[in-house]
């Protein structure tokens, strides 16, 4: 039993046998992993464009001689492994599961690489969801990666929490879209995070513009972007804002996000670089 704590200066994490000492859910990665930097990538809310977002970050890194992999920790609607054309499965041993490299090298582990068919729904129960995104953490051999991205599910249920309380995650990125509807969403993911205690890298503001190919002027198709409003009430960078462009849903389409050049994310990219690698 935990010993009675009757000091008014107590720092609650640190102070040994207090019944306020944090608990750590924190679990190891496999034993022949070593991750260097955990990026999650959220949205509070689906259809924003987050599993592109992630897609598009992890290929960036990569292109830019970094070891990158993707978590897909969005169970029910996994669409990275279509995004980068990959179809073959998964595969594991004794000591573990392998993830799924890309054209280009990036290691991928998504449920739908264990499925037998890509289109068999995937009918479990939070804790079974949760579990399996913890063991995507433990048990596959991701060997070494400078960067690894992990898509979760949108809102703040069991995955998410999962995600925080499991794993080490150096810092999240919102995706967001331009309606003012997403500001009270956005709020929700945000005060989700710093009750976790996650550091909140920035937004990603999706389907923000349309360049007109006639004239080369911007559109905001859906409405005027609140992303700096947002971005000043909880004090945090805006990292990138993508267009609507059919170029970007032709390559998700064809399994080529990876040929996309994605000059929007240089922001960011200079951000992960100077994060410090976990010892």
């Amino acid at each position: 039993m935990a010993k009675s704590c009757n000091n008014s200066s107590c720092s609650k994490e640190s102070c040994e046998g207090c019944q306020h000492a944090a608990k750590d859910f924190r679990e190891q990665p496999h034993d022949l992993s070593q991750i260097k930097k955990v990026i999650g990538v959220v949205s509070g809310k689906g259809g924003v464009g987050k599993s592109l977002v992630t897609s598009l970050l992890a290929a960036t890194m990569n292109r830019q001689g970094y070891r990158t992999a993707i978590l897909d920790a969005d169970i029910t609607g996994p669409s990275i492994p279509k995004a980068f054309g990959i179809t073959e499965k998964a595969t594991g041993n004794e000591l573990g599961l392998f993830p799924v490299p890309s054209k280009n090298g990036v290691e991928v582990m998504s449920v739908n690489l264990l499925l037998e068919n890509d289109t068999d729904p995937v009918v479990w129960r939070g804790p079974v969801i949760a579990g399996t995104v913890k063991q995507f953490w433990t048990d596959v051999i991701w060997g070494d990666i400078d960067y690894m991205f992990v898509d979760m599910p949108p809102g703040t249920g069991d995955v998410p929490l999962t995600v925080f309380q499991s794993i080490a995650v150096d810092g999240i990125i919102v995706v967001t879209s331009p309606q003012e509807l997403v500001s009270m969403i956005v709020a929700k993911a945000v005060k989700m995070a710093e009750m976790m205690n996650i550091p909140i890298l920035g937004l990603v503001e999706n389907l923000s513009y349309f360049t007109c190919p006639d004239n080369g002027k911007n559109y905001a198709v859906f409405g005027d972007s609140h992303i700096d409003e947002i971005a000043a009430t909880h004090g945090l960078p805006v990292l990138a804002r993508l267009p609507i462009d059919p170029s970007i849903a032709a390559a998700c389409d064809k399994g080529e996000i990876e040929s996309l050049d994605a000059p929007w994310f240089c922001e960011a990219a200079e951000l992960l670089k100077s994060l410090p690698e976990r010892e």
